[in-house]
């Protein structure tokens, strides 16, 4: 309003035009910045169902859009040649732990870095499988606490704080 001369910019005509076009130019900036933020999967949100069609997964609005976008970056990677890096970025990308995978007629996954069988392992199956040959046979392999792990290393108070499914046969 400084660039117009006084007798535009002390009328109430001009006051409001640009109050209302503040707001305006501050609703498309929150817009924008919107927009962008669906460009990245960890901070889209209303964008992460296209991505989701775009790619064939069935959207299930009751889980979490952390779950869904590891859903679909683990779909991303899983587009090309099998190798043992692309398992393991798959299955990183579930997990967010680490994983080796060997070949040897049969493919080994081992969790390395989680202990106990990761929450969506039945997920991470399904994307596996969409993946892999059918001929190929797989093979999971868990990490669980060991007595050795245990005895003379953790105080009763880590031992009761520590979930059951981090120990072999825990549920």
């Amino acid at each position: 309003m400084s660039y117009l001369p006084p007798f535009l910019s002390n009328t109430e005509t001009f006051t409001e035009l640009f109050n209302a076009e503040g707001q305006e130019f501050d609703n498309l900036v929150a817009d924008v910045s919107d927009i962008q933020a669906q460009f990245d999967l960890t901070t889209a949100t209303w964008a992460m169902n296209i991505y989701e069609k775009e790619l064939g997964i069935v959207t299930d609005t009751s889980k979490s859009l952390a779950y869904r976008a590891s859903v679909v970056m683990s779909r991303w990677r899983g587009n090309g040649n099998l190798s043992a890096t692309l398992l393991a970025t798959v299955c990183d990308a579930f997990t967010n732990g680490d994983v080796q995978v060997t070949f040897d007629g049969t493919i080994h996954v081992k969790f390395t870095s989680i202990l106990g069988v990761p929450l969506n392992m039945s997920d991470l199956e399904a994307v596996v499988a969409l993946i892999k040959p059918a001929y190929l046979l797989l093979d999971y392999s868990y990490a669980y606490l060991l007595i050795s792990n245990i005895d003379q290393v953790m105080t009763i108070t880590t031992l009761d704080s520590t979930p059951l499914n981090e120990f072999a046969g825990g549920s």
